[in-house]
């Protein structure tokens, strides 16, 4: 009998979750590797996931996804909320993190992959292209480890530099975008608020994709009509903008609600932002926690105080971290591009798809959003997992080869599961 083919995991977010299991789902020895204490990255903030469904509602991401929202019915049905249209853009896939959490913790040991938490990758051992081993260090020392392959999934193309594959960080004028620290609010009046939305679809972006209803009015009935308040504020809103010129609120392009647990009248909020921030430094990231921490509170303060629904709220989980939108990109054998994403491309040797419109946040309000023609989806192509010059490594997530416009949509946590899955199985097919 063959031994089993070993496959490391570099990174335990979105897409290092997805590669874990997809691999593990090959007959692969797994391991996954995360410098952090626990799994998740992004995927228990509450956001939801984008790039699952594109603006007409079709699943795109299936396989470990599917498996994903399984495992949260078993645990607790109210627990996947579902795709929700926000009339605005896109339809999100929303859940309740913490269900969500349990949930991936259950998978994981359902599928036999070992965990190195709190373990550091801090060397690489490399041979003609092939990724034969690396140095991982943890509280409790060192050791090495080999492998067959690998799959980078760290979110900045770390493990691919490691291996002397080139990255390149931030936009051309080395800028990136902002860092945010989202957080929850529970007791929220989901009636009221969406009935302020129906009675001032002024207040909220609506209408921005093709795909979608085009009259104002139609579209705040029908978001109220879902029962959910999956929306997003405006910066030019009666509500934000008076607040921005009070100093009561900080200059942000809006505040993006997405509902997290109807039974709890809990939401996630999206508001908070740190931009001119170097996000591959992470002394820099690190630096500017407390301020993002400073901006919850007066944003919670100001919801309660200003935002209907939220009289009787109150916060009830900040993020253990800053959230970063983007930092380092692979060179890959090909590289997807925002005219890719734009045009709904396609490609004969497409690995993924992903939906989400290109989405580079700015400084202050400023914020571009470009649709995928027609509510489609896109192509991701074999290549822009490849990093150059290495045969048995491959990127997943936010680190795969893009340019910034097609990274601002690759990016998210749908695209993410969908390129991690693809990463591994081209890892276990090698």
């Amino acid at each position: 009998m063959s031994a089993r083919r070993r496959i490391l995991i570099a990174g335990g977010g979105a897409a290092g979750i997805s590669a874990a299991l997809a691999a593990a789902e090959t007959g692969a020895e797994v391991t996954l590797v995360e410098m952090d204490g626990g799994l998740g990255g992004d995927l228990f903030s509450g956001m939801p996931l984008l790039g699952a469904f594109t603006a007409k509602g079709m699943q795109i991401s299936h396989g470990i996804l599917d498996e994903l929202l399984d495992s949260c019915r078993k645990i607790h049905p109210a627990g996947v909320i579902g795709p929700v249209c926000d009339y605005r853009t896109v339809v999100g896939l929303c859940l309740d993190p913490e269900v969500l959490r349990l949930a991936v913790c259950r998978l994981i040991g359902e599928h036999h992959v070992k965990l190195l938490l709190n373990t550091m990758i801090i060397g690489a051992e490399v041979r003609q292209g092939v990724l034969e081993s690396v140095r991982v260090r943890s509280k409790n020392g060192g050791s090495i480890l080999p492998l067959d392959s690998a799959v980078d999934a760290t979110g900045g193309g770390y493990l691919a530099a490691m291996c002397g594959c080139n990255v390149f960080f931030g936009g051309e004028d080395k800028t990136f975008q902002p860092a945010s620290l989202v957080f929850r609010m529970c007791g929220v009046d989901y009636g009221k608020l969406l009935r302020h939305i129906r009675n001032h679809p002024e207040d909220v972006l609506l209408c921005e994709n093709s795909a979608l209803p085009a009259d104002r009015g139609e579209a705040a009935e029908l978001l109220e009509r879902q029962g959910m308040p999956y929306a997003a504020f405006a910066a030019e809103s009666s509500l934000l903008a008076p607040a921005m010129k009070s100093g009561r609120l900080h200059p942000c392009t809006a505040a993006f609600i997405t509902p997290t647990a109807p039974e709890r009248g809990e939401v996630c909020l999206n508001v908070t932002r740190a931009a001119g921030v170097d996000c591959s430094d992470d002394a820099a990231v690190s630096g500017v926690l407390p301020a993002l921490a400073e901006q919850v509170i007066r944003t919670a303060e100001f919801f309660q105080q200003g935002m209907p629904g939220f009289a009787d709220a109150s916060v009830s989980h900040v993020f253990h971290k800053c959230g970063v939108r983007e930092s380092g990109r692979i060179e890959g054998e090909a590289v997807l591009k925002q005219d890719d994403v734009i045009s709904a491309a396609v490609f004969p040797d497409a690995v993924a798809q992903g939906c989400h419109h290109v989405d580079i946040h700015g400084s202050g309000t400023a914020q571009i959003r470009i649709p995928v023609r027609d509510g489609l989806a896109y192509d991701i192509p074999r290549g822009a997992l490849c990093p150059k010059g290495l045969k048995n490594v491959f990127a997943a997530g936010r680190c795969i080869s893009s340019d910034r416009g097609a990274n601002g949509s690759a990016r998210v946590m749908g695209t993410c599961i969908s390129t991690g899955q693809a990463a591994a199985k081209l890892a276990a097919e090698i």
